[in-house]
């Protein structure tokens, strides 16, 4: 089974060659990594190409944002099953990989999740947060369930089934692609209950008051579209909110 990590870039000359490392030292080595960085202004090609290897695959030219810049890789992806990493974002462990294919192995498994960190920005031994998953029940979307994006492979053809992430979305398409995903009938999911991912502190979703403000807003929006009544979807976005505190502890 072939993987196609994509790691979304822009200006990332200060974190990228740790993310490049930590898929290159993957014991699992079917796999194709793709950057796609969109025109830095810093020196992240330069970066790049001094970490390059042979699975490396890196296309630098202006996007429209970060989902045009994902839904790229997924249609320059030629692997089985796909996962994204980003360019500030590291595995925990050499055997992520190695996991993720074993849980594949299984034909009728359609997605492979796991668990994530939260960790400084300046100190990635410093653990802020961390996001525990289970193993899924639809009912869960009801009350703001979702695997950690970050830790989510699914198989290539899903994604290009689902169209890959709606543009018209600034933050949320992730959310809305996986609530397209999971609501559909037999999608069957596994949960590899050990931290898969470890990400610094900093994105666009939490960045800014209006930032969390226009999540909510694109949440809200991503639920309705999903077939969720006002009353569920009210429910999902506060449970989704709340959950976040016990990440803390």
């Amino acid at each position: 089974m072939k993987i196609s990590v994509i790691t979304v870039a822009y200006n990332s000359a200060a974190t990228i060659a740790d993310t490049l490392r930590t898929v290159e030292m993957q014991a699992y080595q079917n796999f194709e990594h793709l950057i796609i960085d969109g025109k830095s202004k810093d020196s992240t090609s330069e970066v790049v190409e001094a970490n390059s290897h042979t699975r490396l695959i890196f296309i630098s030219e202006s996007d429209n944002g970060i989902y045009d810049a994902m839904n790229k890789g997924i249609f320059l992806a030629t692997g089985d099953v796909i996962g994204f990493l980003h360019s500030d974002d590291l595995y925990a462990s050499k055997e992520v990989l190695s996991k993720v294919a074993k849980a594949f192995e299984d034909p009728d498994v359609y997605a492979v999740y796991g668990d994530l960190e939260y960790v400084s920005k300046y100190d990635t031994c410093k653990v802020i947060r961390q996001w525990k998953s289970k193993s899924f029940d639809q009912h869960d979307l009801s009350w703001g369930w979702m695997p950690a994006h970050p830790t989510l492979y699914v198989r290539r053809e899903w994604y290009v089934r689902i169209g890959g992430f709606n543009m018209g979305y600034k933050i949320s398409a992730d959310y809305l692609s996986i609530l397209q995903l999971f609501t559909l009938s037999g999608f069957k999911s596994v949960h590899i209950p050990e931290v898969l991912v470890t990400m610094r502190l900093g994105g666009a979703s939490n960045k800014s008051f209006q930032a969390v403000v226009c999540k909510t807003k694109e949440d809200w929006q991503a639920l309705r579209s999903c077939g969720f009544s006002v009353i569920r979807a009210g429910c999902a976005i506060a449970w989704k909110n709340l959950s976040k505190v016990r990440q803390f502890f």
